[in-house]
């Protein structure tokens, strides 16, 4: 079945308070992905809005240098969007003004990690199981951030008999969030499975704020189907932009009415890798760069014939030239495999039964804040565990 581009004033632009973003096109903020040197590459192939990798609350007030690191950004990224996670709210407060008056112009709310040393502790999407303690962290965002428009982004649930979405939804929009992003999946399912798109029609259907779909959107034509099949108003685009960033660019075709160029051939896609780590190398130095780059060459790579043994020589780059040396004995003539387009990458397909604190839903009223590790070793894993989330 083909699916038509979009027609002159079938959607609007995305409206986050003061921000306009057009097409409606959201970067998912994605651990280990997200960075500058990314959303940069992101924004060379299209319009829409950028979101960084997780920074948390305790980690920038304690003025941690990776965390800073993270939240970094350059001259040319306008607007500049961060996503925090906080389970304090004095804390998500204090850290949501220091970031506005360093220039931000968007922050993003995480209640959706699924990560066990997250959830373990009351964190990430264990969140909205107490609405309660929800509403006094986005209530306490959006005070910190004054004008600047405050998201949230949440799974569907815990699992299939535990579902928060509707919950979520309703505070967001109480404590005055500009609009709500849902990954339509639980926690226990991670990535793995089909995405239950009727979750964000339902999700559209309860709240009057912007609702943001993330999930299963592997190529331009599934945000239009998504948009179409739920009323969203927008989309939030995660792993199927790894390894190929120009999806932004056919996204911002199909949204403006135009047939998205063809995927390009290898050699094209070893011309956006180079660029790729260079810009990387720029920003975390020559040696952290390249062992990072070695992830986006499976990405860039995957799905081309011969490619595999390729991946083997990147597996323990160090330089550009390592890398150029194993990319040059690929045909740049190859086309783009049809099949690559909806490979899955990033995370694994397994599930999970989700660990939650002792008796943590007995009183889904509570609102008091969960307590994290106490010991400068446990406060370490927690923050690793969340940055890998």
């Amino acid at each position: 079945m083909t699916t038509p581009v979009a027609a002159p004033g079938e959607f609007r632009p995305l409206r986050l308070g003061a921000l306009t973003v057009w097409p409606p096109v959201v970067l998912a903020p994605m651990a280990g992905v997200t960075n500058y040197p990314f959303r940069r590459l992101c924004r060379e192939f299209g319009a829409g809005l950028y979101v960084s990798e997780m920074i948390t609350a305790r980690g920038f007030l304690m003025m941690n240098r990776v965390t800073h690191q993270l939240a970094g950004s350059g001259p040319d990224e306008r607007p500049r969007s961060l996503q925090i996670y906080g389970s304090d709210p004095a804390d998500v407060e204090t850290m949501a003004r220091a970031l506005v008056q360093h220039g931000v112009d968007h922050l993003d709310m995480n209640f959706g990690c699924p990560v066990p040393k997250v959830t373990r502790h009351g964190g990430g999407s264990a969140i909205p199981v107490k609405p309660r303690l929800m509403a006094r962290l986005v209530r306490a965002a959006v005070r910190g951030a004054g004008s600047v428009p405050v998201t949230v982004k949440v799974r569907t649930g815990i699992d299939d008999g535990l579902l928060t979405f509707l919950d979520a939804g309703r505070v967001a929009q109480e404590e005055g969030a500009a609009a709500i992003g849902l990954h339509a999946r639980t926690a226990a399912q991670l990535y793995a499975g089909d995405a239950d798109w009727s979750a964000i029609a339902a999700l559209k259907a309860a709240v009057r704020i912007p609702v943001l779909g993330n999930g299963d959107l592997w190529e331009c034509w599934d945000a239009l189907r998504m948009m179409r099949e739920t009323g969203c108003d927008g989309v939030i685009v995660g792993r199927g932009c790894l390894g190929r960033p120009w999806l932004f660019r056919e996204l911002a075709a199909v949204f403006d009415g135009r047939a998205p160029d063809a995927p390009p051939p290898l050699g094209t896609v070893v011309a956006v890798a180079r660029r790729h780590a260079e810009l990387l190398c720029e920003f975390f130095g020559p040696r952290q760069g390249m062992v990072q780059m070695r992830k986006w060459c499976c990405w860039y790579t995957a799905g081309f014939p011969g490619s595999a043994i390729v991946r083997r020589a990147l597996a323990g780059m160090t330089t550009l030239a390592d890398m150029t040396a194993a990319l040059d004995t690929l045909d740049p003539a190859t086309p783009y495999p049809v099949g690559a387009l909806r490979l899955r990458r990033g995370k694994d397909g397994h599930r999970q039964r989700v660990t939650l604190p002792q008796g943590y839903l007995a009183d889904r009223a509570d609102d008091t804040p969960p307590v994290p590790p106490l010991s400068p070793a446990h406060l370490a894993a927690f923050e690793r565990a969340l940055q890998a989330g």
